[in-house]
């Protein structure tokens, strides 16, 4: 088992990755309906994504014999300026989002729990992977400013990405 406040903080967590999750399928509604599938598409993936994270961590805790307690969604936006807003709001929630993981490290660490931390460490590596593709596309949009040949191109690359779904198990990290 994890500590009652460990056990807390991991559930602190799946309630910001389901947050997360939110977000994302909100951000993918609003390109559908202004007409670009593709930023419509790298969204939703997102949205899988952050399911997976969400997951993985109520896996752990029921693998360690603790208990998943779920809290309401609070509400997110749905509707962006433009692709360039939607992307620096998206940067901008991925780094709150690395400084919970790192926050859940140092509590395990503190703690002496080392299986949670060695779970912990695929949330860390994947928060850096999540910031460095964040940024990457608002440098993209930033270039591409507000030339619809560009957002059109960028739209259809992003149409072509597949949701691969994550190895949700409690005992991989």
């Amino acid at each position: 088992m994890v500590s009652k406040k460990l056990e807390t903080a991991i559930n602190k967590q799946v309630n910001a990755e389901l947050w997360s999750a939110y977000l994302y399928l909100s951000m993918s509604a609003h390109f559908a309906h202004e007409g670009l599938p593709g930023f419509a598409n790298w969204f939703k993936v997102q949205f899988h994504e952050e399911q997976d994270h969400a997951q993985k961590l109520m896996n752990y805790l029921i693998a360690k014999g603790n208990k998943v307690e779920l809290m309401p969604i609070e509400r997110v936006d749905t509707s962006w300026k433009s692709t360039l807003h939607a992307f620096e709001d998206t940067l901008k929630h991925e780094r709150v989002v690395t400084s919970l993981i790192n926050e859940l490290v140092g509590l395990s660490r503190g703690e002496n729990d080392f299986a949670t931390e060695n779970i912990l460490q695929w949330f860390v590596n994947e928060q850096v992977e999540e910031e460095e593709t964040a940024q990457s596309m608002l440098d993209s949009l930033k270039l591409i400013g507000n030339n619809g040949f560009g957002i059109y191109t960028m739209d259809k690359e992003l149409g072509q990405r597949v949701y691969t779904p994550l190895d949700i198990s409690a005992t991989t990290a």
